[in-house]
């Protein structure tokens, strides 16, 4: 896998107008929201009295189509050619608008009312193709840096589209600019939209089930088949639900801690929005290119760490009534709030990446636009969840703002441990990611050998107590891996390998039931498709030398011909867990840091499998 930044994905057409049309969506979307909730409160276009009613329902107006229409939204998604769908959606937008802008020039508030929920409508039908369609044009170790930036210009144009309302409501001839802004943009997302490359159907063939109700239902059960997946998509919402929860509570926010400045709301947002796109941008460099799973974990920590310090941090801040940005940024004592803000965010991205690439990975490719309708109701579940859990707290039990940050930080670490108690791989993927990251440096090569479907079996030399570990953290595809019994269960390693699936194994004469028990599982495994890992000299080195490979692996292959993948590791002798100097775990090390190597050779017909032939090939790749 060659070395390469995200960013040069702006530079190909098979992404760069994608990009282009959906942050053009993104921040047009805000744009038009955020113009009407102004000219609501501020514009005279309707009453004081029903200024903050029109405010909430314009809030529920834009969300309710997400619910009834993105299942419809991910049938049509799977069942057509996705870059002339994306064109209709385009083409529907500039509709939309151009009745927007007459509207705004005439003052009507319910026709924008009518066109905000048509808008909703417009943004439901584009979620599902937007996602489903970059598995189809990115490859694998492009899917986390899509993705990244995708999360990376959805909250740039988010902001940018409110901050723009702002601005252009300020003008004398506000609503001619909104007007003419809004079609505007709606023209420019139409025509990077032309530019999209032909994405094929995934299900040609699909019946759309019309009914909006009936199919909401349809598409959560087809959503929770993949329990990784589904609960991915959980995930996924509570990342929304804390969004939502936080960019709500910023207006009052500043009024009751920061003097009320309305610079001081966007500066928060600023702070906010730029922290989700930092996040997302780094998770390729943390990721290394593909769908890693470990740094989720990190990502909600650092949300929780962040947010109870952001309640500590509120007693420091030096604020005065109607002070400005600049000034409020002048003032040390301030720092720390904005710091623990923009990393409750960019944890938040750490977060969320990940979790869209493994819902665009793992979803089945006939009914992948269907699965991410699915997270994108239970997204906006989540986020009027968020509103009224807002309502609760801080009206009726009449928590501070302060204090509600403060109970989100500790809602989101009883969330996480939920998420990863029901799908160990998140706890899994986080222990091998920190190892890989802290005490050993793994490089590989050859990994393409490995196949990326059906069944195959690796086998590779035994040097430490982590080779297994340090495998499953450099291959995507989940590994079983068989190994002696007294390393399986090994104190302090066994609840890992546990997770992981391993096969422990024996010698038959130590107890033939789990000798013979092992050799089912492995066949059971390969006949599953699955990916299978030996170590066939049975143990541990001894003096670094590969030992003898024992006939196990020639009874594999007889039983389930699959194709045999040698590998190597090399740069773990000596370290803490390897035998170098007396048994592992037990000695002084002679050093916790170490550079190591896993090379995978070509794939060994199985024909042509033999223990001593494997044994050669492993050493050969190690010269």
């Amino acid at each position: 896998m060659s070395e390469h930044s995200q960013f040069t994905l702006l530079a190909k057409r098979r992404f760069l107008p994608y990009f282009l049309t959906q942050a053009l969506g993104a921040f047009n979307d805000n744009l038009y929201k955020n113009a009407l909730l102004l000219m609501i409160a501020f514009g005279g276009i309707s009453s004081e009295e029903n200024s903050a009613l029109l405010t909430n329902l314009a809030a529920g107006i834009f969300i309710l189509p997400f619910f009834l229409f993105s299942p419809i939204a991910g049938q049509i998604a799977d069942k057509m050619e996705k870059s002339q769908l994306i064109r209709w959606v385009k083409g529907l937008e500039l509709l939309i608008m151009s009745l927007a802008a007459v509207s705004v020039l005439a003052g009507n508030v319910w026709g924008l009312m009518a066109l905000l929920f048509l808008m909703g409508l417009q943004s439901a039908i584009f979620g599902p193709v937007k996602f489903a369609l970059l598995p189809q044009h990115l490859s694998r170790d492009e899917l986390v840096g899509g993705n990244a930036l995708v999360e990376m210009g959805t909250f740039i144009a988010i902001l940018g589209g409110t901050i723009c309302a702002g601005v252009l409501f300020d003008f004398s001839n506000s609503s001619q600019w909104i007007a003419a802004s809004v079609v505007a943009f709606a023209v420019l997302g139409l025509l990077s939209s032309r530019f999209i490359p032909t994405a094929a159907a995934n299900d040609p063939g699909l019946t759309i089930n019309w009914n909006p109700f009936t199919e909401v239902v349809n598409t959560l059960k087809q959503a929770k088949q993949n329990r990784a997946v589904f609960l991915s998509i959980v995930a996924i919402s509570w990342f929304w639900f804390i969004g939502a929860s936080y960019l709500t509570q910023f207006p009052n926010f500043s009024k009751q801690y920061l003097g009320g400045s309305t610079q001081l709301v966007t500066l928060l947002l600023t702070l906010f929005s730029l922290g989700v796109a930092a996040g997302s941008l780094l998770c390729e460099r943390l990721s290394g290119h593909k769908v890693e799973l470990g740094i989720v974990p990190i990502g909600s920590i650092g949300m929780s760490v962040f947010g109870i310090d952001l309640w500590f941090a509120i007693d420091q801040l030096q604020v005065s009534d109607g002070m400005s940005a600049m000034a409020f940024l002048q003032a040390s004592a301030n720092w720390r709030l904005m710091m623990d803000i923009a990393l409750v965010s960019a944890f938040g991205g750490l977060f969320v990446v990940p979790l869209q690439a493994l819902i665009q990975q793992r979803s089945d490719d006939k009914n992948r636009a269907q699965i991410i309708a699915a997270n994108n109701v239970l997204n906006a579940l989540f986020m009027v969840a968020s509103a009224a859990l807002g309502i609760v707290l801080l009206a009726l039990l009449e928590l501070s703002i302060g204090d509600y940050f403060l109970v989100l930080a500790l809602m989101n670490l009883a969330v996480a441990a939920y998420v990863y108690a029901q799908v160990p791989e998140f706890v899994l993927r986080f222990c091998i990611w920190i190892l890989s990251h802290t005490m050993y440096r793994v490089s590989h090569k050859g990994l393409e050998n490995i196949p990326e479907e059906g069944p195959a079996v690796l086998v590779c030399n035994h040097v430490s107590y982590v080779d297994a570990l340090l495998i499953a953290g450099t291959y995507q595809r989940p590994i079983r891996f068989v190994m002696d019994k007294t390393i399986a269960q090994m104190p302090g390693l066994k609840t890992f390998f546990k997770y992981a699936k391993t096969i422990p194994i024996c010698s038959p004469k130590a107890d033939a039931d789990m000798y013979e028990t092992a050799f089912q599982r492995i066949k059971a495994e390969l006949e599953a498709g699955e990916l299978v890992c030996i170590f066939p000299e049975g143990k541990l080195t001894k003096d670094g030398d590969v030992d003898e490979f024992k006939k196990g692996i020639e009874r594999i292959i007889s039983e389930t011909p699959v194709p045999v993948v040698p590998m190597a590791l090399q740069g773990l002798w000596g370290s803490f867990f390897s035998h170098k100097d007396g048994h592992a775990l037990t000695t002084k090390p002679k050093r916790f840091w170490s550079k190591v190597s896993l090379t995978a050779g070509a794939a060994v017909t199985p024909d042509s499998v033999t223990a001593d032939g494997l044994r050669d090939k492993v050493l050969g790749l190690m010269q």
